[in-house]
C-alpha cells in the first residue's frame, strides 16, 4: 500500500513538478569493463574474502583473539569495540589491490590522489554539516525539543482523549515532535514513561502505543533539518541543481510525508477497529 502511495505522489505531484531537466549532468553510460578492470575486480574480490575469512579465525573460535578476553563473549568484545577500523580496512584493503592489479596503483601518491578526489565531492556536505551540527548542538542545549515533547505529552493528557481519538492525536503529536528531535530512541525515552503507563490504564498495549509512535515519528523524518542525513541528501541533489536547498528539499518531500502520514493513519484505524495482531505474540489490547 505504502509503495503505491508513494509511486502515485511521484508520478502525479511531484515529478511533473520538476519539468524538463535541462541541468550539465547528462545521463552517464556504463561502459564495458576492460581486461584489467576485470582482473582488478576479480583480485579485489579475493582480498575481501581472504579478509572476512581472517575475521571469522579470530572471532567464531571459543578462544578466538577478538573476543572478550575474560568471558570469551563476542557482545561485548574487541571485535564490536573496533567496528569502525575494521569496516575501514574491509573497503580500504580490496580498493588498494584492486588498484594494483588493475594497473592505476603505482605507488603511495596515487593511493592520496584517489583519495583527495573523492573527497573533493565532499566539501559542500563537510560546510554544510559543520552549520547543520551548530544548529542541532545549540538546538540541543536549548532544551527546546525536549520542553515541547513534555508539554506535547502532557497536553494529551489533559485534553482527556480516549480510544481512537486519543491514538491519532499521539500520531500527530509525535509526528510534530521528530520535527525537533532527531533521535528516535531520545523522543521515545521522553515519551514512553508518559504514554505507554497511560495508554495501558486504559486497556492498550505497550506494542500498540510503539507502533503508533513509530507511525508519526517516520512520516516526518524525511521533512526535517535535524536528520543527520539532510545535509547529505542536499549535496547530492546539488550535484544537479546548484540551486537545491534546504527548503527545495522539504517542500519536495512534503507531499510524501503528509500522504504517508496519511495512508499509514489509515491501516492503523483499519487495524484497531478489526482488532487484528500488530506482530507475532503481540495485540492491541491487555
Amino acid at each position: 500500500v505504502i509503495t503505491l502511495v508513494g509511486w502515485y505522489i511521484t508520478v502525479k505531484i511531484v515529478e511533473p513538478r520538476f519539468g524538463k531537466y535541462d541541468g550539465e549532468i547528462n545521463q552517464e553510460e556504463i561502459p564495458e569493463l576492460t581486461t584489467a578492470e576485470r582482473k582488478g575486480l576479480r583480485w579485489a574480490g579475493y582480498s575481501l574474502l581472504a579478509f572476512v575469512a581472517l575475521l571469522l579465525i579470530l572471532v567464531l573460535p571459543p578462544e578466538g583473539i577478538l573476543r572478550d578476553p575474560e568471558t570469551l563473549t563476542i557482545i561485548p568484545s574487541p571485535f564490536f569495540q573496533g567496528i569502525v577500523p575494521i569496516i575501514m580496512v574491509g573497503f580500504i584493503l580490496p580498493g588498494i589491490i584492486y588498484g594494483k592489479a588493475a594497473g592505476t596503483i603505482q605507488s603511495d601518491k596515487d593511493i592520496a590522489q584517489g583519495m583527495t578526489q573523492a573527497m573533493s565531492l565532499m566539501g559542500y556536505y563537510i560546510a554544510l554539516s559543520f552549520f547543520a551540527a551548530q544548529f542541532v548542538a545549540y538546538f540541543g542545549w536549548s532544551n527546546l525539543g525536549i520542553i515541547l515533547a513534555i508539554n506535547g505529552a502532557n497536553f494529551l493528557k489533559a485534553t482527556g482523549f480516549t480510544g481512537l481519538p486519543l491514538l491519532i492525536s499521539f500520531i500527530i503529536v509525535s509526528g510534530f515532535i521528530n520535527l525537533f528531535i532527531g533521535s528516535a530512541s531520545a523522543k521515545w525515552n521522553i515519551m514512553a514513561p508518559v504514554f505507554v503507563p497511560m495508554l495501558m490504564l486504559v486497556g492498550y498495549t505497550p506494542e500498540l502505543t510503539q507502533m503508533v509512535y513509530r507511525i508519526g515519528d517516520s512520516t516526518t523524518n524525511i521533512i526535517t533539518p535535524l536528520m543527520p542525513y539532510f545535509p547529505i541528501i542536499v549535496a547530492f541533489a546539488q550535484r544537479y541543481d546548484k540551486k537545491t536547498g534546504m527548503g527545495t528539499l522539504i517542500a519536495t518531500m512534503l507531499p510524501y510525508s503528509l500522504a504517508f502520514l496519511i495512508s499509514w493513519s489509515a491501516l492503523f484505524i483499519i487495524w484497531f477497529l478489526f482488532g487484528i495482531p500488530i506482530g507475532p505474540g503481540a495485540v492491541i489490547r491487555l
